[in-house]
């Protein structure tokens, strides 16, 4: 297992940008697909987008396709998600995951044993 932990959230105006992080203590992390799921207030906890243990293959939700781009840099233990062109229905918490990496189910939260706290965006109109 890995834990995880969540930063660079905040406030930002619409069009804006963030670039979020996720930062994993553990020595198989390079071993575990990562996804970004997010939770606005009264909503499910919904996906965003995922990546597989080798940075081959991404998976995004398609509210974001176009503006979120995520990456990861095992050597660093850590899995970004930029943010561009950011939209007030952005806002809501949002929590990275890990899970083995078996090639299937990244859009499923079901699948993901591994969470972070979360790190709150707020996007401004």
């Amino acid at each position: 297992q890995v834990q995880l932990a969540e930063s660079g959230g905040g406030l930002v105006q619409a069009g804006g940008s963030l670039r979020l992080s996720c930062a994993a203590s553990g020595r198989t992390f390079s071993n575990y697909a990562v996804g970004w799921f997010r939770q606005a207030p009264g909503k499910e906890r919904e996906f965003v987008v995922a990546i597989t243990w080798n940075g081959g293959s991404t998976h995004y939700a398609d509210a974001v396709k176009g503006r979120f781009t995520i990456s990861r840099d095992n050597a660093k233990n850590t899995v970004y998600l930029q943010m561009n062109s950011l939209k007030p229905e952005d806002t809501a918490v949002y929590y990275c995951a890990a899970k083995r990496d078996y090639g299937l189910g990244y859009n499923i939260r079901e699948t993901y044993d591994n969470w972070g706290q979360g790190t709150r965006v707020t996007v401004s109109s």
